[in-house]
């Protein structure tokens, strides 16, 4: 038996390793989507479909897969759980905010993330309504939010990851400066009250009233480190300093309370099974046990943290892949040919009630029941998994990766009222940007930077890659940058120093060509000012180009999607690498010691790489790894 045991934990490790064909966090989001969690365990009969953070932490983990993959299977399933709820008004079925409940809040997050994709306005318009429960919520008299209404003037660890993430995003996205105060304020308050100085570890709870028989009448603290508390409070941080302002002073007070939260969690790291005990710091008290959903948002924050520059690498990688290690080993078992099962995972742990009593105590915590595959502990375990299988394809030293918005420099009205830039830029989620792109730089190495002025050889100095898409027309900017010598000479000698160029163009008409063609021109590369593949509504087949095996760079990939193109022809020192028709769609060029990539169109944004409109058939997702490989190779 426990040979068969250590077969199938070989085999985890495989796959997540890359060597099987699914990744952990792929059959662990199957297994919720296809046996656990399709409608009974959130749904009332009588009620319909509960309004609850657990199905959102689980939700949160989807994004990530969808991300990783470019499968709509995910993003079809996270559309289809919120969709339940959202009315085209932007109501918001079986939520009641006038119970105060700081756990409502949770699933802000998920309406935010179908608005930027969408853009659709009924998820705005009932992100606003979570936003508003904010504004009222009841807080402590030094301003923190309660954890609920019924649970006056307590603050619990959990309640951070239920409300500041999203309070960020929204307050990012709408333009509500004032709040980043009081977010930075909301993690620093738990921290001064429950972060125990000896050990640096957080209590469960704090009680400012002292009225509550688990509160010490001193503190008004709990009596333990419970680990799931501590892990909700680690991923709040990690989450948020995604949306927090990177120029606002607070933000490095929340990296130093991320810093001191993880490192006194890396100290409590049990060093037999790499993972963390249910009370963090009794792991040698009889009845306690080793638990999956604290240790996955421990191996989640850490990694995450490590990636995005928030904590020293060196201070954590060793305890990012030796928890990883163990939540593989310790808790994850085989559930068929495409699933896995998360044992382990605690029920629930909370504080008072009026109903059983939970007092706090160590026999509390241990009362409470464990099983397989509860949600909180799934959630956090595809969240740990997708960083790790993220991460891990990451080598050597940071690509630095520009994309220009000086030759594209479009704008719109934001949500917040601001014109600001857009079209295929890194932060555009909705169809025309360029985020699950600049995801797939990340995960190759590249350090995503923005220029917004005239390049010059100074100003790409510090980048190895430099992204042009689409130059503007009149039509589309009131005043356009057009392509002049001057600049093409700046760019060409950079390229020559070692730059990597990649230009992607658009059709006549989309696309200012003849000025800009003084750039490519330096290389031997020219764009027609002609229109290809002008498909006809769904009729994908007008926009299919077959690839050939023996292509440079798409060694894998056999069929893309491409449509409205500009084509290209070539003089040495460049060359055609892919033909159809005899038209030459994409070429390179050696230039010095330099590269430069061509195609006649932006082709890599969202709308053609995220599975959500392309039959599976084209595999533009796939080809955008290969071509990002490629392109860091060369930087490199």
């Amino acid at each position: 038996m426990k040979k068969n045991i250590s077969f199938v934990v070989c085999l985890l490790l495989l796959t997540q390793l890359g060597v099987g064909q699914q990744r952990l966090s792929e059959k662990m989001a199957i297994t919720a989507m296809d046996s656990l969690y399709k409608d009974a365990r959130f749904t009332n009969k009588e009620k319909g479909p509960q309004w609850t953070y657990d199905m959102g932490v689980v939700l949160e983990g989807m994004v990530e897969v969808w991300r990783n993959t470019g499968d709509k299977t995910y993003y079809d399933y996270i559309q289809g759980w919120m969709d339940q709820f959202v009315t085209e008004d932007g109501d918001i079925r079986n939520y009641r905010p006038e119970e105060y409940n700081i756990d409502h809040i949770k699933n802000g997050r998920s309406l935010l993330f179908l608005y930027k994709v969408t853009g659709k306005q009924k998820y705005l318009k009932a992100s606003e309504k979570i936003y508003n429960q904010i504004l009222t919520h009841p807080r402590t008299n030094e301003g923190g939010f309660w954890h609920k209404k019924i649970y006056p003037y307590q603050m619990w660890l959990d309640g951070l990851y239920m409300a500041q993430p999203f309070y960020t995003e929204y307050a990012a996205l709408m333009g509500i400066d004032s709040a980043f105060d009081d977010i930075v304020n909301q993690f620093t308050y738990m921290e001064n009250h429950a972060r125990d100085d000896k050990t640096g570890l957080l209590y469960h709870g704090w009680d400012e009233s002292r009225k509550e028989k688990w509160a010490n009448p001193e503190t008004g603290l709990s009596k333990h480190f419970w680990g799931r508390g501590i892990g909700w409070y680690a991923m709040a941080l990690v989450d948020v300093l995604d949306y927090f302002p990177q120029e606002h002073p607070g933000r490095e007070k929340l990296l130093q309370i991320l810093n001191r939260t993880l490192t006194a969690v890396a100290r409590y790291q049990d060093h037999k099974t790499g993972v963390w005990y249910d009370i963090v710091d009794l792991g040698s008290r009889e009845g306690n046990y080793v638990e999956a959903s604290a240790s996955s948002m421990f191996v989640y924050a850490m990694a995450k943290a490590v990636r995005k520059g928030y904590v020293e690498k060196k201070d954590f990688q060793k305890a990012v892949d030796k928890g990883y290690t163990g939540l593989v080993k310790q808790f994850v078992t085989s559930g068929g040919s495409d699933r896995v099962n998360i044992n382990h995972v605690v029920t629930v742990s909370g504080l008072g009630g009026s109903k059983n009593y939970r007092d706090g105590s160590f026999a509390y915590y241990m009362s409470e029941p464990v099983k397989p595959n509860d949600p909180k502990g799934v959630g956090p375990f595809i969240l740990a998994a997708s960083e790790m299988e993220f991460a891990k394809t990451a080598k050597g030293r940071k690509v630095n990766v520009t994309l220009d918005n000086h030759y594209n420099n479009e704008y719109k009205k934001a949500p917040d009222g601001q014109l600001k830039p857009y079209h295929y830029l890194w932060d555009g989620q909705d169809n025309n940007g360029f985020y699950l792109l600049g995801r797939i730089f990340e995960q190759y190495g590249g350090k995503l930077n923005t220029l917004r002025e005239a390049p010059t050889r100074q100003k790409l100095a510090d980048s190895d890659i430099y992204i042009i898409v689409d130059p503007d027309t009149e039509k589309e900017t009131t005043r356009p940058n057009y392509m002049n010598e001057a600049d093409a000479d700046e760019i060409a000698s950079w390229v020559r120093a070692g730059g990597v160029l990649v230009l992607l163009l658009n059709d006549a008409g989309n696309c200012e060509i003849t000025k800009f063609n003084t750039l490519p021109q330096k290389f031997g590369i020219t764009f027609n000012e002609d229109n290809r593949n002008m498909v006809k509504g769904n009729n994908y087949a007008q926009g299919a180009i077959i690839m050939s095996p023996k292509t440079e760079i798409f060694k894998e990939t056999k069929k893309i999607y491409i449509k409205e193109i500009s084509t290209i022809n070539v003089t040495k020192p460049a060359k055609a690498l892919v033909e159809d028709n005899d038209d030459i769609i994409i070429a390179t060029a050696k230039f010095g010691k330099g590269t430069v990539f061509a195609i006649g169109d932006p082709w890599l944004y969202n709308e053609y790489v995220d599975g959500r409109k392309l039959p599976a058939e084209y595999q533009n997702f796939d080809a955008a790894h290969e071509l990002v490989q490629w392109l860091v190779k060369k930087a490199k």
